[in-house]
């Protein structure tokens, strides 16, 4: 597929970008910046001209795309201002999204996020592991528009049943230069705001390819994430000091995911292949 990927100079989307075409894909990078060459093409995403002017065609890089791939936003809450981050994700969304339906691109695979379910949990989750099943508690204007984000998708599938819209919940996004830092065993706390989750943005790039391969017309919605967690101490001992009283759904296994993958896994075929401690 010729794939339009925003946010491709970013930790996440330049592994994506790698990963997409070393599977064969002709890939174009669009961003607020990033290395000038083939295949990259600036573009201020908040800009809806610019927007629909680079998913059309640019010179000799493209004439159009078979996908769209949405991971540009400001990545989390705190980094900037609320207004700045609503004002900036929110419309960067709508014009991918908008420009994409109007020029007949009918698979999209975007970065939601986990913090739709409820980060950092300071109120606990309704239960452990979490799953897609509960609907989304945003507890910070970053969080807030990914909500959103996934109710314009709703309706834009409705609006065309030809339109594939994949939002990808994606953990903690980490590269094999993080693992250094791991575990986190010496406080239970210091990573209980995502349930001790993350994703190895190898991993990522494979729900984002396993997408665009397999998910059919329509909205869902799928949490990315490692398979284990990021400590050493067993789940039992975690959710019983942080989240006592919380609700646990099965076997909770000694180190297995508290965010649950197993739609992904399911309607997918998603299956992470790499663990920070294989780097130990």
């Amino acid at each position: 597929m010729r794939i339009a990927l925003t946010g491709s100079s970013g930790k996440l989307g330049s592994v994506v970008a790698r990963e997409l075409r070393a599977a064969g894909h002709d890939v174009i990078g669009l961003d607020v910046r990033g290395e000038r060459g083939p295949g990259f093409v600036q573009v201020d995403l908040t800009d809806y001209g610019q927007v629909i002017d680079a998913l059309t065609a640019v010179n000799d890089q493209h004439d159009g795309f078979d996908a769209l791939v949405h991971l540009a936003a400001i990545p989390a809450p705190g980094i900037r201002s609320d207004i700045a981050t609503f004002h900036n994700n929110m419309a960067s969304t709508f014009n991918v999204f908008w420009a994409a339906t109007r020029l007949g691109i009918q698979k999209i695979v975007y970065a939601s996020s986990e913090t739709v379910l409820g980060l950092p949990f300071d109120v606990p989750p309704p239960y452990i592991p979490v799953d897609e099943e509960y609907a989304p508690r945003p507890e910070s204007v970053y969080s807030l528009v990914k909500t959103l984000e996934e109710r314009l998708a709703v309706e834009l599938v409705r609006w065309h049943p030809e339109l594939s819209i994949t939002a990808l919940r994606f953990s903690n996004v980490m590269v094999p230069e993080d693992y250094a830092e791991f575990p986190f065993d010496d406080d239970a706390r210091t990573r209980k705001w995502n349930l001790w989750g993350y994703i190895d943005a190898r991993d990522g790039a494979q729900a984002v390819e396993r997408a665009l391969e397999t998910a059919p017309p329509g909205f869902d919605t799928f949490i990315i994430a490692a398979a284990d967690t990021v400590m050493t101490r067993p789940n039992a001992e975690l959710v019983a000091e942080v989240f006592p009283g919380v609700a646990t759904h099965g076997d909770l296994g000694e180190n297995t995911t508290l965010l649950s993958i197993d739609k992904a896994r399911r309607l997918l075929g998603f299956d992470p292949q790499h663990s920070w401690r294989d780097a130990r």
